[in-house]
């Protein structure tokens, strides 16, 4: 059976805009690395904006640290306990002089552990330190060895993971690339409005759209001149 004219030229436009978003979604990548929260001082986290080594919590604070796969920090998993002081500091009375500050430490499940591993169980820690001393210094006081790369970036907690530090995964395979770690040296950035990191971009995918729908148009036009 003969096809219309102008069908070719619609099938082919057609073809392109799935490839394009077929590439996207393939494409669609996240970060392995350690996210750090802080509590809002009810039973919510919120996504910490700096690093531990800046943040200098008061005393009573509680601090959270979650191992996960994630594309940015809309979408970074919490920490899986709630950050609630009175339960991770019942045992560690106050003492004049210093400040105690609770941790949650998530260490995530096996889906994102690297090389299949299994992670080890969450834990919490009372950190009972000085009253100038960072998140950072408290973590350190309960959980070592930390591990920080070049860029001051934390890679492992108590060791874990024992290698690796915010290295890409890709969405469709699960492999790694070391030399993809994010130059920011905290975590990932926050993906832009409208875009949520895992394929084409709102204004991308607006602009197919257009190219569609004028070579519509113009295979219809086609047609009436026929």
């Amino acid at each position: 059976m003969r096809r219309p004219p102008g069908t070719g030229a619609l099938l082919l436009l057609i073809g392109c805009l799935l490839t394009v978003l077929g590439a996207g979604s393939a494409q669609a990548a996240g970060y392995r690395y350690w996210s750090f929260w802080e509590g809002d001082g009810g039973k919510n986290w919120t996504y910490a904006t700096q690093g531990p080594s800046l943040v200098r919590p008061d005393d009573g604070a509680v601090q959270g640290f979650r191992f996960s796969v994630s594309q940015d920090s809309q979408d970074s998993a919490q920490p899986r306990r709630a950050p609630d002081f009175g339960a991770v500091c019942a045992g560690t009375p106050a003492k004049d002089g210093l400040k105690r500050i609770a941790l949650v430490i998530d260490p995530g499940t096996a889906a994102d552990a690297p090389d299949g591993g299994t992670p080890p169980p969450l834990r919490t820690a009372c950190a009972r330190v000085a009253p100038d001393a960072s998140t950072a210094e408290a973590l350190a006081s309960v959980a070592k060895p930390l591990r920080y790369d070049s860029s001051a970036m934390l890679c492992a907690i108590s060791g874990y993971p024992a290698s690796g530090c915010g290295e890409q995964v890709a969405g469709d395979s699960g492999a790694t690339d070391s030399d993809a770690t994010d130059p920011g040296g905290s975590a990932p950035a926050p993906a832009a409005d409208g875009d949520s990191g895992g394929g084409p971009s709102a204004g991308v995918l607006t602009g197919i759209g257009a190219v569609l729908l004028l070579g519509v148009a113009a295979v219809l036009q086609a047609r009436r001149r026929r």
